[in-house]
């Protein structure tokens, strides 16, 4: 007869009892969850008695505030033995301005919402998306209409395109140039034409940033003249080299100057008893120059008063003028000036400028050029960090271009290729691009501290140890 097997029987086999009887496991959890709580007490009074703080911190501080680790203090309000949990905005102010974002928002964040502390080595303006999207994914301002795109909640999925470019409209520079044309190779260069003087232009060339000191290959032998402003042209002076004054920047790309990157092949020449040209200048300038450079010559040369006929000028249907022509000093010097002025307006001031003539004028007007260097003021960029890339990567119409009107700049899912949130990607949060505080409103904010106040560890030794990697 089989067994019966039921769960009755079953039960009756385990020991009831097995728990009220020594076991080595259950020994040693004891003993540990007993001395673990005894280690970690005498751990903090080992540190209380030696006036170490680092327990109670939540993390080391960034490299900017690491010499104020010992100094709670400075940030959070003390109360007996106590400090505040968070740091106030006072706090903050009293070291740094923190100049204002747009008047008319809605909400202005405290300063630790969005520069949070206590994390170790990290960039305290590497702000979170969400400090931005806080108010952007959903804009407001306090009075009127917003100005902006009120609704991006990230850089990758949902930002529009640049403002800019979504503009639409053409760059009104008053400069006259076509980039593919200066693109060809075998350009005429400061040798002329022909294989040996031929020459293939690239964008360095003529775009460079002012940290940039390479020499320019085709720039002027002569010192370049200053330029008055409003008068189509640039002005190369500069405001000293004090070390004391901000360095050149290479974020930006400087206005191209005519004598640093046109001069060698445009030259200015006007006539061929001169082998200099004309300065680049305002036309008042250019005039007095010619009848200077006329009036001297001719001082020189007396006996080319007595012009000979040039049948080649001869006009059809017209009595033919006389063999020779004798001149008085001012009115050859009238004439020559003339014809070089009819040359310079008309052919070669007139390719790259625009020239306005007011009735009755003697001498044009050079339309002010107005060669944009920033085109977006609410973002920042900087070409030294993509110098790994080619320029036409992202100029990509520039080879293209017939107008110095087009907008070459490149569109958002250019920067989209290599900005995008992953691993493997470059930055794309906002701060990569935007700043909250207005930097042009940025008052002096007077020092509060001594070297030796900051300095004095024998005094004050660091909660959080002396290596840099704690900070």
């Amino acid at each position: 007869m089989p067994r019966t097997r039921t769960t009755k029987k079953l039960a009756q086999r385990i020991d009831m009892n097995y728990f009220t009887r020594p076991h080595p496991l259950r020994r040693w959890r004891f003993r540990l969850s007993v001395a673990l709580p005894v280690l970690a007490a005498l751990w903090l009074g080992w540190h209380a008695v030696r006036g170490d703080a680092r327990p109670y911190l939540s993390g080391g501080l960034s490299p900017a505030h690491a010499l104020l680790t010992a100094r709670c203090e400075t940030c959070h309000v003390r109360s007996g033995s106590e400090f505040s949990a968070g740091a106030s905005d006072a706090a903050c102010l009293t070291c740094h301005d923190g100049p204002p974002h747009h008047a008319t928002a809605a909400f202005t964040p405290s300063c630790a919402s969005c520069h949070v502390e206590h994390r170790g080595a990290v960039r305290l303006a590497a702000t979170a998306d969400a400090t931005c999207t806080q108010c952007h994914a959903d804009l407001h301002t306090s009075g009127g209409p917003t100005t902006f795109v009120s609704n991006i909640s990230s850089f990758a999925t949902q930002h529009p395109e640049f403002a800019v470019l979504r503009a639409g409209g053409p760059d009104p520079n008053g400069i006259k140039l076509n980039h593919y044309r200066h693109m060809q190779p075998n350009l005429a260069g400061p040798s002329g034409a022909g294989p040996q003087g031929s020459v293939q232009l690239i964008c360095q060339d003529c775009h460079r940033t002012p940290a940039d000191t390479r020499a320019w290959p085709y720039a002027s032998g002569a010192p370049a003249a200053g330029i008055a402003a409003g008068n189509g042209a640039i002005s190369n002076s500069t405001t000293g080299n004090s070390l004391l004054a901000p360095g050149p920047s290479a974020a930006y790309m400087a206005a191209p100057a005519y004598a640093q990157a046109c001069a060698a092949c445009h030259t200015l020449e006007f006539d061929r008893r001169f082998s200099e040209g004309v300065p680049h200048d305002k036309p008042e300038v250019i005039h007095a120059f010619l009848v200077q450079k006329f009036q001297a010559y001719i001082a020189v040369h007396p006996a080319e008063l007595r012009e000979p006929r040039q049948p080649g000028r001869d006009i059809a249907g017209k009595p033919i003028p006389p063999e020779y022509r004798i001149l008085m000093p001012t009115q050859w010097v009238a004439e020559h000036t003339g014809e070089a002025e009819q040359l310079l307006w008309r052919k070669t001031c007139n390719q790259c400028h625009i020239l306005d003539w007011a009735e009755g004028a003697t001498l044009p007007a050079i339309r002010p050029s107005s060669l944009t260097v920033r085109f977006m003021p609410h973002a920042r960029f900087d070409h030294a960090a993509h110098q790994g890339l080619t320029c036409a990567s992202c100029h990509a119409s520039a080879a293209t271009s017939q107008e110095s009107a087009d907008l070459l700049l490149p569109g958002i899912a250019t920067c989209q290729q290599c900005h995008r949130p992953e691993e493997q990607a470059a930055e794309s949060r906002c701060f990569e691009c935007h700043t909250y505080h207005d930097g042009s409103k940025r008052q002096a904010v007077p020092g509060r501290f001594t070297l030796p106040e900051l300095t004095d560890r024998m005094a004050r030794p660091s909660p959080v140890g002396s290596r840099r990697g704690n900070y």
